[in-house]
């Protein structure tokens, strides 16, 4: 949800709701009334508990609130904010805090009902902080945003534990019960049903699992001017003649800046001018990384930037958080990997998986100097949202698969598959003088 600096009706918050990255792909439940019963469950078992000892990485927010009062009252005026659109949220610093003790103690459980799902616990506890506007300046506070990254990788080494399997079971509410079979075509992927835990030794083992190879085959072995899917999902944006610099701000024009966009990569320059692919990966899809191309692998970088920041928009838009998917390409948590192919003339193809709201790790799996061969697994994702964008150098290839209008982002775009075509080498495409 984007800020807005007068009050919004009611029909303006549950559109901004329904708006939500963690909404879109089903992270989220469907009735919002659901995220406020969660909020008033926290404050309630808040209040019972009193003060008591923090974990570790909430107690370094709370040492940091501590000492920085200027960061301390932006965010008591963020909560008082949020309270104006969910009056039964969390009241004060010390309740939020509790909420997110529980958050790094818990694996999330599979729920039936869409309108129950509440898989991304801390976009359900900051979703209205969120909307308004001081959170616009909190979300992007680099000493908030650090301390939120300690709480996500305590987290995250809780779902690498064996203790997270707890969820994975074939009750009703497990992650291998009949309804999640369904809901996620468990039948595609490697599952051990002799094993009471399917087999996966933490909750984040599942939900990167193995697809087997006969559920997604490999359009290069038939093809070799193709360019294949780097992962499932469904397209978000196209955007040509991308820029060294641009407006990454703009929420009607959604432009990658490629010096933020490939962070650190030195021949950053050799992209103007092409293309930018992004795709979105809902809950359902499949999370590990292929390589696009036949190369080397000339460049990797895990760039630590944003998680929970959303573009600003001074009036109200409903679209304005799926849209920010583009926005969260150039700043947020996110890899980097620069394939150099070894193909026909398809140059070089750069990999940029993105961490979006509740990411726990972008993994990269392959370092500088790997050769791969298309269809070969480079990395994953661990629990949270995401996104991949693939960025092409100019007249280098045509996108084949279906993408809509340059700049406008979609959250029901076309299907894209692991080892489908998306891109061929353009026939006019030769070999030009690299920037290095």
């Amino acid at each position: 949800m984007t800020t807005v600096t007068t009050p919004m009706t009611e029909v303006e918050i549950e559109a901004r709701y329904q708006s939500l990255f963690g909404h879109a792909a089903g992270y989220l439940p469907r009735d919002r009334g659901t995220v406020d019963d969660w909020q008033a469950m926290m404050r309630k078992k808040a209040g019972e508990r009193g003060r008591a000892d923090h974990v570790p990485s909430v107690r370094a927010l709370q040492v940091l609130l501590e000492n920085d009062p200027t960061l301390r009252d932006r965010v008591t005026r963020t909560i008082k904010e949020a309270l104006r659109l969910n009056p039964r949220g969390i009241e004060n610093t010390e309740q939020l805090l509790f909420a997110l003790d529980e958050i790094t103690r818990t694996a999330p459980s599979y729920r039936w009902n869409p309108k129950q799902r509440i898989y991304f616990p801390m976009s359900t506890l900051f979703c209205y902080m969120m909307a308004v506007e001081e959170g616009w300046t909190l979300f992007r506070d680099q000493r908030f945003n650090n301390a939120l990254r300690g709480i996500l990788r305590a987290w995250c080494q809780y779902l690498d534990s064996p203790e997270s399997r707890h969820v994975l079971h074939r009750n009703r509410d497990g992650w291998l019960s009949r309804p999640a079979c369904e809901d996620f075509k468990l039948y595609e992927f490697d599952v051990d049903w002799d094993d009471e835990h399917g087999g996966f030794t933490s909750y984040n083992d599942f939900f990167h699992r193995p697809i087997k190879p006969e559920f997604r085959p490999n359009d290069a072995l038939t093809d070799p001017r193709a360019v294949v899917s780097v992962n499932d999902g469904s397209v978000a944006n196209f955007y040509p003649d991308v820029q060294l610099d641009d407006d990454i701000l703009d929420i009607k024009d959604q432009r990658y800046s490629l010096r933020m966009l490939l962070g650190g990569y030195g021949g950053t320059a050799g992209f103007v001018g092409g293309e930018v692919l992004q795709s979105f990966l809902s809950g359902a899809n499949y999370h590990r990384l292929h390589a696009p191309v036949d190369g080397e692998i000339e460049y990797v970088e895990t760039v630590e930037g944003l998680m929970f920041s959303e573009l600003y928009s001074s009036q109200v838009d409903p679209s304005a958080g799926t849209l920010s998917q583009g926005y969260q390409a150039n700043v947020n948590t996110r890899g980097i990997v620069v394939v150099n192919s070894t193909g026909p003339a398809i140059g070089r193809v750069g990999v940029v998986p993105v961490g979006i709201t509740e990411i726990s790790s972008v993994a990269i799996t392959v370092e500088k100097g790997t050769r791969v061969q298309r269809g070969q697994e480079i990395g994953h994702f661990s629990y949270g949202g995401s996104s991949v964008c693939l960025v092409f150098e100019p007249d280098r290839v045509d996108i084949v698969v279906p993408h809509g209008q340059p700049g406008v982002v979609t959250d029901d775009g076309a299907p894209i598959f692991v080892n489908s075509t998306i891109a061929r080498m353009t026939n006019a495409a030769q070999e030009p003088p690299r920037q290095r």
